[in-house]
């Protein structure tokens, strides 16, 4: 059995006292979150990074054991379990060391190597592997092994090179030493269908059509790329190693062989093994090793841009002009007061001739009056410039008490939100496009409780998203999601059931019930009684509760990251100051000033309570309850538009980072599409490996015009 603990613990570069605690603690059915943030004494203070890595190694980990544990009973069930190859597969610490180790007992299909056992052809084929014989006197012995079923001397000694031919490429130290050699050697081929030319009619693949790369080399993006291709079945995908790397293989392999009298012999088993048998396997295995690293850079790229948008600052207290832009069923118009709630929506028609257009204007013109508007957020879905000429010629020409912005809002899962049950629930009496342009106002008012709502697949932040392991996609945005919900915090008065279903703890079905608690019992007054919600129970609560804040509960410690549980030393801390828990709301200031004058390791020892939690209650009884989400940029208000006309090599613009990618970034600066600002553009000074290390989506970002591209509506940016 493998010392799991240690093997964590050695990868991570931390103690095993840490990884056993943190196990502990998971197994117990604690969160991630949770964990992190109220368990630092236990853990030793690991962060969410390391306790994420902690769950996932020891799931692999322990489904490691669990196979080791089938693959030794079916061999000893077999009757062919050795001792030595039962400490091989109990000392293996890859899945792919106990597969190897398997594949010889491994029931499989019949194969001519089997047949040739089957007819008695085993030991001619040890004679040809172990005695020094020529050809000569090898057919000489096969004679011997002629029969009902082996015709001739020439039928015996290839049925024994089949049978020679099956052990080499079940042989672990060669295929092996063939995986390296695919790794450092391997080629990349990706070629066009030339019958299947038509099913590219866009070109998409085209620079893949007479294509290769070094295994080692080949960049993420184009492996998914030429993946995608293959699925489409316009390319056909190949790794090989070339001819030099294939001869020297052929020489290694012969290296084993002693009997230099058969030479020729071994060669032709080698490459027919090679050929038929190991190197289909390998190259399966290489595309698959390739392909899986390619779909990890992308669900890391994919999680950062995200995390990003989902802390993009909101903008609170802003009444709101949502637009879903249209032309055959015209442009979904909605009212969305300050604090987010819907007031009223109509539809207006800016293609369909200058009477409609002359009410749409009048129609827009009156709401922003109306209302005291301060944004119009405008999808970017099609007719989204249209729309942004409109919106803009107004705000130009139109003179108003207080001037509104507009924003360009990328409405990517608007739509899925507004068919959902969810959206359903909020706006009953509303139709789709109504929903979805409330969906698009509230990503201004705030990102975060709005895309929650959403699959995370389905906001388009990243590439590909489609072709990675959607098991692996859908869980690693989850955690993300989780991550950031629980790092903001959630007010459990005005969150809804999306919101609260990524708290810590809290599954769908009770994050509905704490909805309608709310909804029967008004407003909860303070977190103790959350515990009277259907499904929330003690466990629940511990997870959970720190992570809620009740703002107006008649304990100010409700509206801080303090724990429930931790709440006596928080109150022995205001003890020691010779302060009262009101004084946090009517006395905050002074408060502080007595809280500086601790010394708060004299009372963490005084008082025999855990550092790190400790630290964290002082810190929080200082410090103002704050949004991290308050530290990134606001999204860009414009009041004028620009079009691609308007462009010349090297303009100065500002724009917003709507995606990060591995060879770039897409800003938006005003135009229907966004622009490319390639990786080998963001900067003079030094050469950039990851974009998402100097780039975030949501950052404004000051860039050049590099070229513009009027026939393929192209723009390419530069920062240099």
């Amino acid at each position: 059995m493998l010392n799991i603990s240690n093997i964590i613990a050695n990868e991570l570069n931390i103690t095993e006292k840490q990884v056993n605690s943190t196990i502990t603690l998971l197994d117990e059915g604690g969160t991630v979150p949770f964990i992190a943030r109220y368990r630092k004494e236990i853990t030793g203070s690991l962060d969410e990074e390391i306790i994420r890595q902690i769950n996932e190694r020891i799931e692999y980990l322990r489904n490691l054991e669990k196979r080791k544990e089938e693959v030794i009973s079916s061999i000893e069930g077999q009757g062919k379990l050795t001792e030595e190859l039962k400490k091989d597969i109990l000392n293996a610490t890859v899945l792919q060391r106990v597969e190897d180790l398997y594949l010889p007992y491994k029931k499989k299909k019949k194969t001519k190597a089997d047949i040739a056992i089957e007819n008695g052809l085993l030991p001619l084929s040890e004679i040809m592997l172990n005695e020094k014989i020529t050809i000569a006197e090898l057919e000489k012995i096969a004679i011997d092994y002629i029969n009902e079923n082996v015709e001739n001397i020439q039928d015996a000694i290839e049925g024994a090179k089949l049978i020679i031919a099956q052990d080499l490429s079940e042989n672990i130290e060669i295929k092996d030493y063939i995986r390296d050699l695919y790794k450092k050697y391997g080629v990349l081929y990706s070629k066009l269908i030339e019958k299947n030319r038509d099913l590219d009619s866009k070109l998409v693949y085209q620079d893949y059509y007479e294509y290769s790369e070094a295994v080692k080399q080949i960049p993420s993006h184009r492996v998914l790329a030429v993946n995608r291709g293959d699925k489409e079945k316009v390319l056909s995908i190949s790794v090989k190693l070339d001819e030099t790397n294939f001869d020297n293989l052929v020489k290694y392999v012969l290296s084993k062989y002693k009997n230099k009298n058969l030479c020729e012999l071994y060669t032709n088993i080698i490459i027919d093994s090679l050929n038929r048998l190991i190197l289909p396997s390998v190259e399966r295995e290489t595309r698959n090793l390739i392909t899986e690293r390619s779909e990890d850079d992308a669900i890391e790229i994919f999680k950062k841009n995200i995390k990003n948008l989902l802390l993009q600052a909101p903008i609170y207290g802003k009444n709101m002009i949502g637009l879903d832009p249209g032309y055959r069923t015209g442009c979904k118009v909605v009212i969305i007061d300050k604090d987010g709630f819907f007031i009223e929506d109509t539809i207006i028609y800016l293609m369909h001739g200058d009477a409609k257009f002359d009410l749409a204007k009048k129609t827009i013109i009156n709401f922003i009056k109306k209302y005291e508007i301060d944004i119009l957020a405008i999808g970017n879905g099609t007719g989204s410039r249209e729309t942004e000429k409109f919106v803009a010629d107004i705000i130009k020409t139109e003179k108003f008490n207080k001037k509104p912005a507009f924003v360009i809002v990328n409405e990517a899962g608007a739509s899925v939100y507004s068919a959902s049950k969810l959206a359903i629930e909020e706006f009953p009496e509303l139709d789709v496009t109504a929903r979805g342009a409330i969906s698009i106002a509230r990503r201004i008012q705030d990102p975060l409780a709005e895309l929650v709502k959403i699959d995370p697949k389905s906001i388009g932040v990243g590439m590909y998203q489609h072709d990675v392991d959607q098991k692996k996609l859908t869980t690693s945005l989850e955690d993300i999601v989780e991550s950031v919900v629980n790092n903001v915090g959630v007010n459990v008065n005005t969150a809804s059931w999306a919101l609260l279903g990524y708290v810590s703890g809290i599954k769908k079905n009770v994050a509905k019930n704490i909805v309608d608690y709310r909804k029967e019992n008004g407003n909860f007054k303070n977190r103790e009684e959350l515990k009277k919600v259907k499904g929330l129970g003690e466990k629940v609560y511990t997870l959970c509760a720190g992570f809620m804040v009740v703002t107006n509960s008649e304990n100010p410690l409700d509206n801080t990251v303090i724990h429930p549980e931790s709440y006596e030393i928080a109150v022995k801390i205001l003890d020691e100051i010779k302060c009262k828990l009101e004084d946090i709301d009517n006395n905050l200031k002074e408060l502080k000033e007595k809280l500086r004058t601790i010394d708060i390791n004299k009372f963490i020892e005084k008082n025999n309570y855990g550092k790190e939690t400790t630290l964290d209650i002082y810190n929080a009884l200082l410090k103002e309850r704050r949004d991290p989400r308050d530290s990134f940029p606001q999204p860009l208000l414009k009041d004028d538009i620009l079009q691609m006309e308007d462009l010349k090599e090297g303009m100065e613009l500002e724009g917003t980072v709507r995606n990060v990618i591995q060879f770039g970034a897409f800003i938006d600066i005003g135009l229907h599409e966004d622009a490319l600002l390639h990786i080998s553009e963001f900067g003079k000074d030094k050469f950039i490996k990851d974009p998402t290390l100097v780039m975030s989506v949501g950052d404004i970002v000051k860039v050049k015009v590099k070229s513009v591209d009027m026939k393929r509506k192209r723009v390419s940016l530069t920062m240099k």
